[in-house]
């Protein structure tokens, strides 16, 4: 059985990605409109209703890159462990978001995450 140091967070994997990232800004600058919504993590009552009042919505995906690519005005990744499970409210706010003319995959690793990233701004390696 495995213990909880050896388990992969749904951290460590989306580190590793935005790590690899910003080490390659400089050969595709695209990645520089790559960032994080902070919208998950517990948080007391008061700061909850803080943050909802602002705008924080339940289900928006972990990254977005601002680029539009493909035809798409920008991609939108949901990052899971591999056991993890999309919620409800991610599931329907992604299927408005593709609606909507956006790109939005689920990335169960930091190597998923940045093929589809290379994919989506067009960057083939084969």
């Amino acid at each position: 059985m495995k213990s909880a140091r050896d388990r992969v967070s749904e951290h460590s994997i989306q580190a590793a990605f935005i790590q690899r990232c910003r080490w390659n800004e400089a050969k595709y600058p695209p990645l520089k409109l790559l960032w994080a919504n902070a919208n998950g993590g517990a948080r007391n009552a008061v700061t909850g209703a803080m943050l909802k009042a602002e705008g924080v919505r339940a289900g928006v995906p972990d990254l977005f890159l601002a680029w539009p690519s493909g035809g798409y005005h920008g991609l939108f990744i949901e990052m899971k462990t591999p056991k993890g499970r999309m919620s409800p409210e991610q599931k329907a706010l992604m299927s408005d978001l593709g609606s909507a003319g956006y790109r939005c995959v689920e990335c169960r690793s930091s190597e998923r995450a940045w093929l589809v990233v290379m994919d989506y701004l067009g960057i083939r390696f084969w």
